[in-house]
């Protein structure tokens, strides 16, 4: 990631961080609607519990996205135990097209072709990892 991309997911989630909790209930609703697999994941989960965790884990990566280095273990220990929890590599696909999605109606107009390939090479940069680690205990 190059630093104007950074400084654009830097700003645009301080721009969402006061709407946080409903960001987190649209990714959850396009998650569900997009991948039913997802949901049986979650059937037995506190789904507030789960938006707060989602909206602590985005801000820990936007707060740690200049140093990536830092980051990796930590996603990787975050895909370990999703695999744990039953996510498969498939489920990364369509948690990224939700994400996005999340962002995209949140932001408006703020959402341009720069601020999603930013979001997008975030979450590759991010998901790469976390998969892996997940991969490994498929």
């Amino acid at each position: 990631m190059v630093p104007f991309q950074k400084n654009l997911v830097k700003s645009t989630w301080k721009m969402m961080a006061p709407m946080a909790d409903e960001v987190a209930l649209c990714f959850y609703e396009r998650l569900f609607e997009i991948d039913a697999s997802a949901q049986a994941l979650f059937k037995s989960s506190d789904l507030p519990e789960q938006r707060r965790k989602l909206v602590q884990a985005l801000s820990l990566v936007v707060q740690g996205i200049d140093d990536f280095s830092t980051l990796a273990p930590v996603v990787a220990d975050l895909g370990r135990r999703h695999a744990q929890l039953g996510v498969t590599s498939s489920n990364f696909e369509s948690v990224g097209a939700a994400l996005l999605w999340a962002f995209e109606r949140s932001l408006g107009s703020a959402w341009d072709a720069d601020v999603k390939l930013a979001w997008t090479t975030a979450y590759a940069l991010l998901a790469e990892p976390m998969e892996k680690a997940a991969r490994t205990r498929e």
